[in-house]
């Protein structure tokens, strides 16, 4: 059984601010089965964006928002009931990754966070970017950060970021099992500040990543820069993926 492929909407931001709804009919009609939204959706209002993704029949799998504390809270749970989501992803920058004391106040955070999550019904996953696999006091950083971060909390799993920090994503995917249930696929030359490509067309090893991911539940498309036409790139993407057998759309 494949795992369902989803779009994240920042890959395309920078089209969605002239026609929202024309690249949405877009990427519903290559078959994409869902999207995961960010938190500012350029072009658009969120209702609208909301009732223009369920009229096309794409799934709300997940959203990129701010972490429900303090002043974000509210409008982060907002956000959750226009959509109707049950799973929010957040992250933090390199400086936040610098030491294993800064590590830990990030784990707090999302710890804290973890429990509005729970108490609203809400998963909560983290997303990685290359610095969260960097060597820090001697240690790997993501091993100090699993250490302190509840195991309620996910991780969702960005595959590309993991090899430009040159670990082998493979190995992360089975380390992390069920809780990495949304993985992120770009490709390219896995190096960091060059542009992206799409899936297929890069150094990833997509059948060893995606095989070894038994209890990951979608495949989430996203890139952030693409040396190409952007939804070219997207269409080629799905299609690639589909035509593997490494996941489907909306048509399986």
């Amino acid at each position: 059984m494949t795992l369902p492929i989803a779009l994240q909407t920042y890959t395309v931001r920078d089209l969605l601010e002239d026609d929202f709804e024309g690249v949405m009919r877009r990427v519903a009609g290559i078959g994409y089965a869902g999207v995961e939204t960010t938190f500012t959706i350029p072009g658009t209002t969120l209702a609208n964006a909301a009732a223009t993704l369920r009229d096309l029949g794409l799934e709300v799998v997940s959203a990129h928002v701010p972490l429900p504390l303090g002043d974000d809270k509210n409008a982060v749970l907002d956000y959750v009931a226009t959509f109707g989501l049950d799973h929010i992803v957040a992250m933090k920058g390199p400086e936040d990754f610098e030491s294993s004391d800064t590590i830990r106040r990030v784990c707090d955070l999302f710890n804290e966070a973890q429990a509005v999550c729970a108490a609203n019904g809400l998963e909560l996953s983290y997303h990685n970017h290359w610095w969260e696999f960097l060597d820090i006091e001697g240690r790997n950083a993501f091993d100090i950060f699993l250490e302190c971060l509840s195991p309620a909390v996910n991780i969702e799993l960005d595959t590309y970021w993991v090899q430009a920090a040159g670990i082998d994503p493979e190995s992360i995917v089975r380390q992390l099992g069920d809780r990495a249930p949304l993985l992120h696929i770009k490709d390219g030359p896995a190096k960091r500040d060059v542009p992206q490509l799409a899936v297929g067309d890069g150094v990833l090893d997509w059948a060893g990543i995606i095989g070894a991911a038994d209890e990951a539940q979608w495949l989430i498309i996203e890139l952030d820069h693409c040396a190409t036409d952007m939804l070219t790139a997207v269409e080629k993407s799905f299609d690639y993926l589909v035509a593997k057998g490494l996941g489907h759309g909306s048509k399986a």
